[in-house]
């Protein structure tokens, strides 16, 4: 009986062909975007699950405020994490990683620079779950000249795993001993690191330093450990070894502070939170935003919502033309069961047909979505997780939905009836199909918008005067491996024709704020905490300024004429401002060195305020200081040939610091980086919005095709009595259109909400203007009329007498 319905299903898909790919192709096109972007969000939200003990490793992240400035950050004191293990039973392990610079390492005699390098305690993988190919765990990193490596590093270097007890020549000084090498980190981990070692003394700061925070601390907690009740007893402690060190080093009590409304907390991160909650200065690599996992799972359950209504939709509709054979089967003796069975079996079958054409469209785009999200996810993925019974069940779901209304209604009908066609105009006007027209349209609407909006945001943030000139710079990065030569080989860079000016400089205005250095400045020499300010400082050199086009406000730049600059620094408008000063020439500001040294400097110039971070925060307070780090060259370049100038860079390179990498970048590009999730978003929506339109003009072809079907007699009848083709198609458009208005009404108001809301996360941002919403309408609009009339026309032309001698 089964095997019956299946062929009767399969015979009655084959009858109408057409009727059958609108419907599978529209719903495969909704479940492949579902399925792209279940990938994505299954991605993002499976970072640092790896580890065995995920659920209880907790990072200590800094949350400080000194008077109105406000400093969060990744890092934490040395001391904390060890004082929390002496302090509380419930904190099981601890481990502290330190940002290491990158390291030279002797590869044939020639020496090679490499990055992603750390410092960290032994207890390392006690904390952390690291598969070790060679080695100890336990005793890896105890000796202070040992290294660990990844695995990638060891067949860099070695051609081989096997290399427990080599040497490594590193940074020209330290003949280092390989202890271990272990698997490299899985591509979901918040960090990765190709070269680790032993914490030790290689970190400035010592153990009962409270006030540097320059570790990334991490702890281990046993089962059942609260994190809220932790997180109270850690206040607490932090409040207790703070106190000694602000009342002997800045004069001032923890008590002060609070009153003054500053404070010292250190939050407890779960490790599975930093990759999507954590967006604090020095993490160890970008992170990702559970913002945008937020709105692409919206998105998600729209189009896959869009292409279920569709499909549902059309096979409605399609059924009031099956009623004569529902008469025919019935007068034959089918049953009203065997009816309902028959039909949901062909809406399942259908369904089915889809799943497997998204799984098609979902491995065959999928390359491209990878691109475009910045991902390298496996389409493997798709069978190995909770995912495929998810959808076979949803599948399920959607073909007994969109077969349950035709089964059970049609079934009910009395032969009789059915055979004198008295239930036809029940199909004509449903609310039902027009409301659900109404839900994809009004969906297409608010992507589209969301698109518009997204891309004007991007335009107004490249447009926008940022207080520096970012076009023709390029940035040759570490630099400091020249050492002393380095103003021997800026010198020679300038010889080159087609490079006009060049700066030597620690940081960059396109690293981000997250990981340019803040510091403490006070004014006053007894370094009075009552009287400080946490500020961005940049190392910078005379250059600087000019090289990048910035303005002062009052004041001058550094000068070499000057010996006294080298204790002179230049303050942003916003310092100047937030310091209260009535005139900031010549005014004083002290800091601590690394001894807690008092230093003092004066105040020479006022920058105007330029973007040093991304335009999602406003601008803060900045402090200049002459170079005493050399990281990277500028240099402000003037030629058609940039290739040929680079090629002659490269060779200065060559020549001046051999076998060590030549890298470099342009600082307009650096800049754009800083956006990546933003561009990558609005691709994504506006890929998102024409699948979208696509899947509601597929529905809209259908019903428009099922209208004309309905309405053949009528249409003949009207030709015969002199009505027009224009007349024809604006009969059986104008509901349709009517549709589409609803929709745009419904959708720009949501929209208008939605993008608000998106663009409050930015400090600069513009205002969503009404030709947005105009366009997006207009849009739609001629989208789903094309898509109406070609199909309209088409009934209107046809000859009257075919459809009349039917009838």
């Amino acid at each position: 009986m089964y095997k019956n319905f299946l062929k009767v299903a399969l015979r009655n898909l084959w009858k109408n062909k057409a009727f059958s790919i609108i419907n599978i192709s529209g719903l495969a096109v909704g479940l492949a975007v579902c399925l792209l972007i279940s990938l994505y969000v299954f991605d993002e939200l499976h970072y640092d699950t790896y580890n065995k003990n995920a659920g209880r490793i907790y990072r200590l992240d800094a949350d400080l405020l000194f008077n109105g400035t406000n400093f969060n950050a990744a890092t934490s004191p040395k001391p904390l994490a060890p004082t929390l293990v002496k302090d509380f039973p419930q904190v099981q392990q601890m481990v502290r990683v330190s940002f290491d610079r990158d390291i030279l390492v002797k590869k044939n005699d020639q020496n090679v620079l490499d990055h992603q390098a750390v410092f960290a305690d032994s207890s390392f993988f006690k904390v952390f779950t690291a598969t070790m190919i060679a080695g100890d765990p336990a005793t890896a990193l105890n000796d202070p000249n040992s290294i660990v490596i990844d695995e990638t590093t060891a067949l860099k270097y070695f051609n081989s795993t096997n290399v427990v007890g080599k040497t490594l020549f590193v940074d020209n000084t330290d003949h280092l001993k390989i202890t271990g090498v272990i698997k490299d980190f899985p591509r979901q981990s918040h960090f990765h690191f190709h070269f680790m070692r032993p914490l030790g003394k290689a970190f400035f700061g010592s153990e009962d330093d409270w006030l540097t925070n320059g570790v990334h601390s991490y702890i281990l907690v046993a089962p059942g450990a609260k994190r809220e009740i932790l997180q109270n007893e850690i206040d607490e402690t932090v409040n207790n070894y703070l106190a000694k060190q602000l009342e002997g080093m800045f004069h001032t009590s923890a008590q002060d502070l609070k009153n003054n409304g500053s404070y010292f907390k250190y939050h407890l991160m779960p490790l599975t939170d930093i990759h999507l909650h954590s967006e604090k200065t020095f993490e160890f690599e970008a992170n990702g935003n559970i913002n945008y996992v937020y709105i692409f799972s919206v998105i998600a359950i729209f189009i896959l919502l869009i292409a279920c209504v569709n499909f549902m939709n059309l096979t409605t509709a399609r059924s009031a033309n099956r009623a004569r054979e529902v008469g025919v089967r019935k007068v034959t003796g089918s049953t009203r069961g065997s009816l309902i069975i028959q039909f949901l079996t062909e809406s399942v079958l259908m369904s089915y047909f889809s799943l497997l054409l998204a799984l098609l469209f979902t491995s065959l785009t999928l390359p491209f979505f990878n691109r475009v999200a910045g991902k390298q996810m496996q389409a493997g993925t798709l069978f190995s997780s909770w995912l495929t019974p998810a959808l076979i069940a949803l599948v399920f779901v959607v073909g007994c939905l969109a077969g349950s209304y035709p089964a059970f209604y049609l079934s009910s009908f009395k032969p009789v009836q059915v055979l004198k066609g008295k239930i036809a105009a029940g199909f004509k006007n449903s609310w039902l199909r027009s409301s659900l027209v109404v839900f994809q349209f009004s969906i297409s609407i608010i992507l589209i918008i969301g698109t518009v909006v997204i891309y004007n945001q991007l335009s107004y943030i490249h447009s926008r005067k940022i207080g520096y000139n970012r076009n023709q710079v390029l940035v040759l990065h570490n630099t400091n491996n020249i050492g002393s030569q380095i103003a021997a080989f800026r010198n020679e860079l300038l010889k080159l024709p087609g490079v006009e000016m060049a700066a030597i400089s620690g940081d960059l205005p396109t690293a981000g704020a997250g990981n340019l250095n803040k510091r403490g400045w006070f004014q006053d020499a007894t370094l009075d905490a009552k009287k400080v300010g946490v500020f961005t400082t940049l190392q910078v050199d005379e250059n600087y300024i000019p090289l990048l086009g910035m303005q002062m406000a009052k004041g001058r730049n550094f000068s070499k004429e000057f010996l006294t600059d080298s204790t002179g620094v230049i303050i942003n408008e916003t310092a100047a401002r937030m310091l209260g000063f009535k005139e900031a020439l010549s005014s004083q500001l002290y800091r601590p060195d690394e001894n807690n040294k008092t230093l003092a400097f004066h105040v020479i110039g006022v920058v105007k305020d330029f973007n040093f971070s991304t335009m999602r925060e406003k601008v803060g307070p900045l402090v200049m200081e002459l170079n005493n780090s050399w990281e990277n060259i500028m240099l402000r370049i003037n030629t058609k040939n940039i290739p040929a100038l680079i090629s002659q860079v490269q060779n200065k390179w060559n020549s001046m610091a051999p076998g060590l990498t030549f890298r470099y970048t342009f600082m307009d590009n650096d800049f754009n980086n800083l956006y990546q999730a933003e561009q990558q978003t609005g691709t994504l929506f506006i890929t998102f919005a024409v699948l979208a339109i696509f899947i509601a003009c597929l529905g809209l072809f259908g019903l428009i095709t099922y209208a004309a079907e309905q309405r053949t007699k009528e249409i003949g009848i009207r030709k015969v009595l002199g009505a027009g083709v224009s007349r024809i198609v604006t009969m059986l458009s104008k509901e349709f259109v009517r549709l589409v208005f609803i929709a745009a009404i419904i959708g720009f108001p949501i929209a208008w909400w939605a993008m608000n809301q998106w663009l409050q996360s930015f400090a600069y941002r513009i205002r969503i203007s009404w030709w947005v919403f105009v366009i997006a309408g207009c849009t739609t609009m001629v989208i789903a009329l094309v898509t109406i009339c070609f199909q309209a026309i088409r009934a209107a032309i046809a000859n009257p007498v075919t459809a009349l001698k039917n009838e």
